[in-house]
């Protein structure tokens, strides 16, 4: 098929070259152009515009950075909708509000197109891996004729309901997240603080009841001082701030996921925004005086 792939950052450039390498032909965009080189080294046609990667495509996905890049992407003076083409379908894999998802399923129809609200999780090494779990929302039928795509690069993909059930589900698992990274890095520093080997402990306790994907794959990166590999902190504040604005419309008190808010906030405000989420120790370790 003709596809258009849009933002080619940690993760979307994994993604968009398991498609490629499955012998769809890429039309690509990144607003820095330099993200998309190795796809383009292997035969994808760099674009200069959303625009223009629609107007050359059957389907459409994109993965930006926050729901502003969304908004810009499709909406804007040069964004998919502005296109005049073949593309029937998009599909946003940015984490972003449900809001919007709805918004773009509006505008989609009104252009005689469909629109998919498909954020993924698993991180850099499940899109490197094809293993992302994708949580989609939308049309079913449209749900089911992209699905193979999807398979392309995801291992667990489910149709979650209408438009911006996808993101919904999105923050359900960023709020798990979130208290869960905060216990592996309490967890890790208890570790070092009576003088236990941290990877012996990750490779005991990450095999009981208290195993998870944090502790068993960013586990590791803290104990050899990696906080650059892996997902941006920047946007997982984004992500629980929109969890906790769509709490708060339902009345919901979610204390757990203020704190880790609270603490992610600390962490990108000493500089560490474009660190990896397992940057959330360093706060830990200040707190206490290391």
């Amino acid at each position: 098929m003709k596809i258009g792939w849009i933002g080619t950052g940690v993760m979307g450039a994994a993604m968009a070259g398991h498609l490629q390498n499955a012998g769809h032909e890429l039309s690509v965009y990144n607003r820095t152009r330099e993200k998309t080189a190795g796809l383009v080294a292997k035969g994808a046609q760099w674009a200069p515009s959303p625009a223009e990667v629609a107007a050359h495509s059957e389907i459409v996905f994109t993965i930006v950075g926050f729901p502003r890049d969304v908004e810009e992407v499709y909406l804007g003076k040069e964004g998919i909708f502005a296109a005049q083409g073949s593309c029937r379908i998009v599909v946003d894999m940015t984490t972003s509000t449900p809001s919007l998802a709805k918004t773009l399923e509006a505008a989609a129809q009104k252009r005689g197109m469909h629109s998919l609200d498909a954020p993924v999780s698993g991180g850099d090494i499940g899109a490197r891996e094809a293993t992302l779990a994708i949580m989609v929302g939308g049309r079913k039928a449209v749900f089911e004729e992209v699905l193979p795509l999807l398979e392309v690069f995801g291992s667990r993909i489910s149709y979650m309901g209408e438009a911006g059930a996808g993101q919904h589900t999105k923050m359900a698992n960023q709020i798990l997240i979130a208290g869960t990274m905060v216990g592996v890095c309490e967890s890790l520093l208890y570790a070092e603080r009576q003088g236990l080997d941290q990877q012996a402990v990750i490779d005991i306790i990450g095999k009981g009841a208290a195993g998870s994907w944090s502790i068993n794959n960013l586990g590791p990166r803290i104990v050899k001082g990696d906080y650059k590999s892996g997902f941006f902190v920047e946007h997982f504040v984004k992500d629980m701030g929109i969890a906790l604005q769509e709490a708060a419309a339902l009345n919901l008190s979610l204390p757990g996921l203020a704190l880790v808010h609270q603490l992610y906030l600390a962490v990108k405000a000493h500089g560490y925004g474009r660190s990896a989420t397992q940057a959330l120790i360093l706060a830990l370790k200040a707190l206490n005086g290391d």
